[in-house]
């Protein structure tokens, strides 16, 4: 069985918890921060969990996730 590639944009994205979820961070904090409330943007910066639909297509990215 040959090797498998990890999807190199997705191992910077996303990183394991011990009890094996996926931690990833929120969308829309990049950029035209002006407009978004501080309570908004302070939500933003956070981290959340990947869901459990898109588990399997990130796991198939990162084949070596521990």
């Amino acid at each position: 069985m040959p090797k498998l590639k990890t999807n190199r944009s997705a191992a910077k994205r996303f990183r394991t918890t011990g009890t094996g979820k996926i931690r990833r961070r929120k969308a829309y904090r990049n950029h035209l921060l002006k407009p978004k409330t501080t309570e908004r943007k302070r939500r933003l910066s956070k981290l959340t969990f990947v869901s459990e639909r898109d588990k399997k297509n990130v796991t198939q990215m990162l084949p070596y996730l521990k």
